[in-house]
């Protein structure tokens, strides 16, 4: 069974993270990983442009270096900037030294490209062991999410995963998307009536 709400006792115990954020604002922070992706991101953009909403784009490295141009136009738009790693690395299969200098080397190339000091880091598959919550959270927040769309499963069926997603958005929710190629099909047909719907309920979005 596929959840895509983080249920709330996991949330409480799995300290260190920002899992949502106030749920008396009847505000919805959308986020998108592992851009920026030329016919992706730039959907994306179209999108938000056409509703007047913020986001947050947790930005892997070598993406930015690649597309500087297509990164530097979501900054310019207003949205929000994250760190993502360099080379989308997994936690669990890398040493901290490795990781920690991947997560610098995004930094400088985000700093280099757009002009940014981000402050704000999702670890790629939302995973992060003690050590490297420690050391990470000295210098960054670290976002994970409460409402997760799975767009980047190729079985998903993408109306049920709309259905899913309006059903569990409240105040405060952090919403996860991708703008990466294997999302591209399922983001198509799942954000824009997304975002429709967050206008139609009168929420708000913000940048983290």
């Amino acid at each position: 069974m596929r959840l895509y709400k983080v249920p709330g006792i996991a949330q409480k115990l799995i300290k260190g993270y920002t899992w949502h954020r106030d749920r008396k604002e009847k505000t919805v922070y959308l986020t998108f990983d592992d851009g920026p992706v030329p016919g992706v991101s730039d959907f994306v953009l179209r999108q938000l442009d056409d509703y007047r909403m913020k986001a947050s784009f947790f930005m892997v490295g070598d993406n930015v270096q690649k597309h500087s141009a297509l990164a530097l136009e979501i900054a310019q738009a207003g949205h929000g900037i994250g760190n993502h790693t360099f080379h989308h690395l997994k936690a669990p299969k890398t040493s901290l030294a490795v990781y920690l200098n991947d997560v610098a080397k995004c930094q400088k190339v985000i700093e280099e490209k757009l002009g940014i000091r981000t402050k704000i880091f999702r670890p790629p598959y939302g995973r992060l062991g003690k050590n490297f919550l420690s050391s990470l959270s000295q210098e960054y927040e670290i976002v994970l999410w409460d409402l997760i769309s799975w767009d980047f499963k190729q079985e998903l069926q993408p109306l049920k995963a709309l259905k899913k997603i309006k059903q569990h958005t409240e105040n405060g929710s952090i919403v996860l998307f991708h703008d990466q190629q294997k999302s591209k099909a399922n983001l198509q047909k799942i954000l824009p009536p997304y975002l429709d719907f967050l206008a139609s309920k009168g929420f708000k979005t913000e940048v983290l």
